[in-house]
């Protein structure tokens, strides 16, 4: 069984036998992991095909779709939760794939590299050069991450459009990390919905 922590503290957001949607899914060990520890409904959106193939290999649920098309085809509140995971800073489209996200699912379930994390901040400002880690292990040229953001970042973006944090959990590698998490997590996950 996967035991990754992030897996584990999204799972804890989970209520049992929820319907879930993971956009972005890969190969779909997330939703496998949910599928046996929190007994999820659920399926996955990808648009690489191999990664397709082994979530089909895998008995996961998948559905090939662009998530920056838009997921008009899936109606209203069709899902308990919404997750977009470690996929937020490749999206281009990110204000509306979020507000997709919120429109499908009553809540939903982001999490990113924190760009802000003190190791990439000292890479710009000693180095000059834009970093380069296992939390981000491209070179700028090369790297599928459009849009990066820092905790603070993601933060006024849901203030700014009125979305509801329900819970934000910060990772350093693989343990949680409640001091000074804009400058010291790599990971963080968060947990929203829409004002009422």
């Amino acid at each position: 069984m996967i035991t990754r922590a992030d897996f584990e503290a999204i799972a804890a957001w989970i209520p049992q036998g929820s319907r879930v949607l993971d956009l972005g899914c890969g190969d779909g060990s997330l939703l496998a992991y949910l599928k046996e520890t929190r007994k999820v409904e659920g399926y996955g959106i990808e648009n690489d095909g191999a990664s397709i193939v082994r979530c089909i290999q895998t008995g996961v649920n998948v559905i090939q779709m662009n998530i920056e098309s838009g997921m008009k085809e899936i109606a209203d509140q069709s899902f308990d939760i919404v997750i977009l995971s470690q996929t937020l800073q490749a999206m281009k489209r990110t204000e509306r794939v979020v507000a997709d996200m919120l429109r499908v699912g009553r809540e939903a379930v982001v999490t990113f590299p924190n760009f802000g994390y003190w190791r990439h901040r000292m890479q710009i400002a000693i180095g000059g050069r834009m970093p380069v880690s296992n939390d981000l292990p491209y070179q700028w040229f090369d790297t599928p991450n459009v849009h990066l953001c820092t905790i603070a970042d993601f933060e006024a973006f849901c203030r700014d459009r009125r979305y509801r944090l329900l819970g934000r959990m910060v990772f350093n590698h693989d343990r949680e990390q409640t001091h000074l998490p804009n400058l010291l997590g790599t990971l963080a996950l968060y947990r929203l919905t829409r004002n009422a």
